[in-house]
C-alpha cells in the first residue's frame, strides 16, 4: 500500500454511477473497485431507519422499496432539500452525494489504505453554487478536497496521458484540438480544448446540467407505460416499486440496443402483465430530440471557441451514454471524423482526476508541475444593480462565459442614496440582462458604512474566479476603510456547524442533527449603476 501522503485520488461523482482512481507506483492511474468487486458504484441511497446502504443493493431495492431510496441527487444539487423525504426527514442534496462518497471512500481504502486528500469531478455547466454543493459533499463525506475538476477537462488529461502528453519528454510541439462529448447519466457537457506541448487550455464549453442517459430511460419508460395503459387501462407509473421495477427494465433494454436490434421490455402491475418489443429504430425515434440537443450544444460549443470542424484532430467520447450507436453516428455525420476511443468512457474521468491529484500532489511538494491546465467558466458572473436612466434592476455581467480562468474583475457602482448604511452586493449567473432570469447565486453585505455617506459614492466590486470555478468578491468603498473580501453567502448555503454535524452522522462517528436552518438576513439595499 501506499503511504497517505503520497497516494493521489480521483473521484468521478456521477448522477447515476461513481468511479475512484488512483496513481499506482508506476505513475499510472487505476480504477478501484469496490466492495462488490465492480469498477463503478451506484449513485443510489437506501434508507433502512438510520441505516444507509448505497450502490448495487440500494439500486435493486428500487423495485420493493422505492419510498427509501434517493437517486440521481447530483441533479438537485443548488437545491435546499432533496425533493423526497426520506425516513421522515429531508436531505440536503450534498449530504446525499456524501453518502455515496463516503461508500467509495471505505471501499477504496481497503486497496490503497487510509487517505483523505481527493480531486472529485464536476459537469464543466455546473454552477458555482453546484461546485460549493460538490465540495461540500466531499467534506461531509471525510474528504479533504484538493480541487475540484470539470470533467471533460479532466477526461482530455486522461486522453493526454494516453497519448504521452504527461511526460516530460513526450509531450508534442505540434498544437492539438480535441473536443470532448460527455454524455453521462445525468448531465451533458461539452468542451473544445486546445493542447500544446504540457499546456492544456480549454477554449469554450457548454452542456445541460439536466439532459443524460436517465432521460432516455425515461423515454422508454413511457413508451411501455402508454401501451400497458392502452390494453389495461393501468399506468403501472403510479405505483413507486411498480415504476422502479419498470426504469430498471428500461435502463437494461436501453444497454441491450447498443448491441443488439431489438429486445423486449416486461412490465406488470396490479395482476395484469404484458411484455412490448422495442426495435433499435423505435428507441432511436423515440429519443431523437434528445440527440439533436446535445447535436445543437456541440455545434455552438465549437462556433464560441472560433473553430470549425477541420481545426479539431480529437472527438472524444466520455461517459455511459455515448455507448448508444446513434452517438457515434451522429457526431460521424456532423464532424466528419471517427470519434477517438483511446479511454474508456466509464473511467476516463476518474483517471484524469487523479492525473489533477497527481499534479496537485507534485506542486505541493516543491515540485514543478509536469502539464498546465487552464479552463473556462461555464456561465457569466455579474452584479444586481439599478441602471440610473431607468432605475430597473439589471445583470451587470463582470466576467463574461467562456473567460480563461483564473481571472480577476472589476467593476464600479454607486450608492443609492445619502448617508447609506450598508450595500448588498447580489451575485448572479447567466447571460440574460434581466437578474430574473439567472441563476441567483449569493450574496455578500458591506455594512455600518461612516454617517453622512455621500450619494453616489464609487464601490468597487472585484471578483477572483479561481481555475476550479470557485468565486471570491471583493468589495470595497471609495474615501472609507470599509472593505469585505469573503466568499458569497448562498442562498441555499450549509453553515460550517451544520457540515460538521453530518460528516459525524455520515462517516458514522456519530448520529448528528444535522437539520438546515434558513438565512433571514434580507435587509440590506440595492446599489446602483
Amino acid at each position: 500500500m501506499t503511504s497517505e501522503s503520497n497516494i493521489a485520488v480521483g473521484i468521478d461523482l456521477g448522477t447515476t454511477y461513481t468511479a475512484v482512481a488512483y496513481i499506482d507506483d508506476t505513475g499510472r492511474p487505476v480504477t478501484l473497485v469496490n466492495a462488490e468487486g465492480d469498477l463503478v458504484t451506484p449513485s443510489v441511497v437506501l434508507f433502512e431507519g438510520q441505516h444507509a446502504v448505497v450502490g448495487k443493493e440500494a439500486l435493486k431495492a428500487l423495485s420493493t422499496e422505492a419510498d427509501h431510496v434517493a437517486q440521481c441527487a447530483k441533479r438537485e444539487l443548488g437545491e435546499r432539500v432533496f425533493h423526497k423525504v426520506l425516513e421522515g426527514r429531508q436531505f440536503p442534496p450534498e449530504a446525499l452525494e456524501a453518502f455515496v462518497l463516503n461508500k467509495v471512500r471505505q471501499d477504496a481504502s481497503r486497496h490503497i489504505g487510509d487517505f483523505r486528500q481527493v480531486v472529485i469531478t464536476v459537469p464543466a455547466y455546473f454552477d458555482e453554487v453546484r461546485r460549493k454543493a460538490t465540495q461540500d459533499a466531499g467534506y461531509m463525506a471525510g474528504f479533504d478536497v484538493l480541487d475540484i475538476i470539470n470533467e471533460p477537462t479532466a477526461a482530455a488529461i486522461a486522453h493526454g496521458f494516453i497519448k504521452g502528453y504527461l511526460n516530460r519528454d513526450g509531450a508534442s510541439n505540434e498544437l492539438r484540438r480535441l473536443l470532448v462529448y460527455d454524455l453521462g447519466g445525468g448531465t451533458f457537457d461539452v468542451t473544445v480544448m486546445e493542447i500544446n506541448a504540457h499546456d492544456f487550455v480549454a477554449l469554450a464549453t457548454d452542456g445541460d446540467v439536466q439532459l443524460g442517459g436517465q432521460d432516455w430511460d425515461m423515454r422508454l419508460v413511457d413508451y411501455v407505460a402508454e401501451e400497458f395503459k392502452k390494453t389495461y387501462d393501468l399506468d403501472p407509473r403510479e405505483e413507486p416499486n411498480t415504476a422502479g421495477r419498470l426504469w430498471r427494465e428500461c435502463e437494461d433494454a436501453k444497454r441491450t440496443l447498443s448491441a443488439r436490434g431489438k429486445v423486449s421490455i416486461s412490465c406488470d402491475y396490479k395482476s395484469q402483465a404484458m411484455r412490448v418489443e422495442i426495435t433499435r429504430e423505435k428507441f432511436e425515434e423515440l429519443t431523437h430530440d434528445l440527440l439533436d440537443r446535445t447535436k445543437f450544444t456541440t455545434k455552438q460549443t465549437l462556433q464560441a471557441a472560433g473553430l470549425t470542424w477541420k481545426d479539431v484532430d480529437y472527438v472524444l467520447l466520455v461517459g455511459g451514454s455515448t455507448r448508444m450507436p446513434m452517438v457515434s453516428r451522429m457526431l460521424r455525420e456532423l464532424t466528419g471524423k471517427d470519434p477517438d476511443a483511446s479511454v474508456s468512457v466509464d473511467e476516463a474521468v476518474a483517471h484524469g482526476a487523479a492525473l489533477h491529484a497527481s499534479i496537485i500532489l507534485a506542486r505541493l511538494r516543491g515540485e514543478s508541475p509536469v502539464i498546465n491546465v487552464r479552463n473556462v467558466n461555464s456561465h457569466s458572473l455579474g452584479v444586481v444593480a439599478s441602471d440610473p436612466r431607468t432605475m430597473r434592476r439589471r445583470n451587470a455581467i463582470l466576467i463574461p462565459r467562456n473567460t480563461t480562468l483564473p481571472v480577476t474583475a472589476k467593476r464600479v457602482f454607486r450608492t443609492q442614496k445619502e448617508n447609506q448604511k450598508s450595500i448588498l452586493v447580489q451575485i448572479v449567473e447567466g447571460e440574460s440582462a434581466s437578474p430574473e432570469d439567472c441563476s441567483q447565486i449569493g450574496k455578500c453585505v458591506v455594512r455600518n458604512l461612516p454617517a453622512q455617506l455621500p450619494a453616489q459614492t464609487p464601490i468597487d466590486v472585484r471578483f477572483a474566479y479561481q481555475d476550479n470555478g470557485r468565486l471570491t468578491v471583493h468589495v470595497s468603498v471609495a474615501g472609507t476603510s470599509r472593505e469585505l473580501k469573503h466568499e458569497i453567502a448562498r442562498d441555499n448555503s450549509i453553515s460550517q456547524e451544520q457540515l460538521d454535524a453530518w460528516r459525524l452522522f455520515i462517516t458514522g462517528h456519530q448520529l448528528a442533527d444535522a437539520q438546515l436552518q434558513a438565512d433571514d438576513d434580507d435587509t440590506a439595499t440595492i446599489d446602483e449603476l
